[in-house]
């Protein structure tokens, strides 16, 4: 929770400083700079949780924020070509780790979230595809909300395989225009979660493919 505090005192320092006389903005920087850094090390520190605390609900309030976030994402052309399905009737969670074989562990958890992307609400054309782009970013800020939430959350792969897509529609009693993504199963974490570090300098590359930092 206090991740979600600074991230939101930053948003309100960085729209107020433009105003504020020198002094003010030296007596701000340092609550900035905190800010700054929860926002970072919650990236950092978010990992995979696939284990929850039994007969802990999510607050329907988490729920909120955590579809807030998702909406806070940027799509193309400020389309917003997203719908999201929360599911938490232990029936239907059942069913949708039935129809997703890497999302057993929805018969533990409390709660999911499927992003979908809504053909109706998409561009044309080849423009289309950007949905994927757009429903992605929106699921990545509902794991980071979790995370900052003290939720833990995985992203189990939907889409493009037709298999699920079908099997999940059906669950989800989806119409043909709007095909689910990916199956987000969120809960308490059970244990203690330790983060991987993904850094790699061999994956970046510098004004070319292949060329070196100078």
């Amino acid at each position: 929770m206090k991740q979600i505090v600074l991230f939101i005192a930053t948003l309100f320092l960085m729209g107020g400083l433009q105003s504020c006389s020198q002094e003010e903005k030296k007596a701000t920087m340092t609550v900035t700079d905190d800010a700054s850094q929860a926002v970072i090390d919650c990236i950092m520190t978010r990992t995979s949780v696939r284990s929850y605390q039994k007969d802990r609900t999510v607050e329907n309030e988490k729920i909120e924020a955590l579809l807030r976030a998702g909406m806070a994402a940027p799509s193309a052309v400020n389309k917003q070509p997203w719908h999201f399905v929360v599911v938490t009737e232990r029936e239907v969670l059942d069913k949708l780790a039935a129809a997703n074989p890497n999302a057993g562990m929805l018969r533990q958890a409390p709660l999911a979230i499927v992003p979908c992307g809504n053909m109706d609400k998409a561009l044309e054309g080849d423009a289309c595809a950007y949905w994927i782009q757009d429903v992605s970013a929106a699921t990545e800020n509902i794991l980071l909300a979790a995370h900052a939430l003290g939720l833990g959350a995985v992203w189990t792969g939907t889409y493009p395989s037709a298999e699920r897509v079908s099997a999940i529609s059906e669950v989800l009693a989806l119409p043909e225009t709007v095909i689910p993504l990916c199956t987000i199963v969120i809960g308490y974490p059970e244990g203690e979660q330790t983060p991987k570090d993904k850094w790699n300098p061999e994956n970046v590359s510098w004004q070319q493919y292949g060329q070196a930092a100078e």
